[in-house]
């Protein structure tokens, strides 16, 4: 398997991201590994842009919203616990604020009808690929949808589908 991608941001289109298919892979990363039919090539993180089409906010737990780049629809999860939950506890209790006050800013910008782009970890729920979010970006410049579909089309074409060496 090629590992060239592993812990990068690759841009995808949803139809690219959502034909993902989850790979075994042994590593000491807890990240799920996803691998793709771009021969071979395994993914864990990924970066999409798209309109906000759905949003389902449960306060202190998480937000679910919805990305639509006219090539499909990617479910991102945005987690809101980490003041809650047991895997932050052995963190550094600031760290975990801050953590907590980035993702409830990230929170209040995600809202229906905005240009988002996301970046996280390409993960699986109930067998269906979504973005565990990592940061979100809310795009001003009307431009920004049609260069990103460009800088996926280029990536694909001269990164991703090329042959490892």
């Amino acid at each position: 398997m090629d590992q060239r991608f592993l812990n990068t941001h690759v841009k995808l289109l949803a139809f690219d991201l959502l034909s993902l298919k989850p790979t075994p892979f042994s590593s000491s990363s807890s990240d799920s590994m996803i691998s793709s039919s771009r021969r071979g090539a395994l993914f864990s993180r990924a970066e999409t842009l798209g309109t906000v089409t759905s949003r389902d906010h449960k306060p202190s737990k998480f937000l679910k919203f919805t990305v639509d780049d006219a090539t499909g629809c990617v479910t991102c999860v945005l987690w809101l616990n980490h003041l809650t939950s047991p895997y932050y506890s052995r963190q550094s209790p600031p760290s975990v604020r801050l953590m907590a006050d980035r993702a409830a800013q990230f929170a209040s910008e995600v809202k229906i009808g905005a240009v988002a782009r996301v970046r996280g970890r390409i993960t699986g729920y109930r067998g269906a690929v979504q973005i565990t979010v990592s940061d979100v970006v809310i795009e001003k410049d009307p431009n920004s949808e049609i260069l990103h579909w460009l800088d996926c089309l280029r990536l694909a074409r001269n990164c991703y589908d090329v042959v490892g060496s």
